[in-house]
């Protein structure tokens, strides 16, 4: 019999997850900011994952992706984050205790509907808008809603991905 050892440069569970969430953002239309997400179980399941984007329905030719301007002429009364497309398409899981892993820290809105659905931990790349009301608020409800949070530390700087089939 021969003697094989496992390979011993796999993901970690949050190397995996994380580049779920990354590989999603890859979706996004969003000329600026491409966010993605992706939940996890408590057994290491993914039950859900998203992308910043408008609606079903809404076409990306027919609204803006405008980041200044009049409200009504931005992007911002239309997309929905990647969070909240997370939890939607696991509508039919109950995410108590899951984690969710994104490449920005959410925005006040998307916590609420965080601790709303019972996800218990949020993992995130970047937390450049540390500084804004809307980061502020979310780490405040966070903290009164006991969900913990905490930034991922890569061991690995990238991750390469083949379709080449041998």
């Amino acid at each position: 019999m021969k003697d094989t050892k496992k390979r011993q440069d796999y993901l970690s569970w949050d190397e995996y997850f994380m580049a779920v969430a990354l590989l999603s953002a890859e979706r996004s239309k969003d000329p600026n900011t491409q966010v993605g997400a992706c939940i996890a179980s408590r057994q290491n399941k993914i039950v859900g994952v998203g992308y910043n984007g408008f609606p079903i329905g809404c076409s990306d030719d027919e609204l803006p992706w405008n980041r200044q301007g009049a409200f009504l002429t931005t992007k911002y009364p239309y997309v929905c984050h990647a969070e909240l497309n997370a939890v939607l398409n696991a509508i039919s899981t109950d995410l108590t205790g899951c984690r969710i892993y994104v490449g920005l820290f959410p925005c006040n809105e998307c916590t609420k509907v965080i601790i709303q659905s019972g996800i218990g931990e949020i993992i995130y790349l970047s937390d450049k808008y540390h500084e804004t009301d809307q980061v502020k608020a979310a780490k405040r409800m966070l903290d009164l809603a006991g969900v913990s949070y905490r930034r991922f530390t890569p061991q690995r700087l990238d991750i390469a991905l083949h379709f080449a089939v041998d």
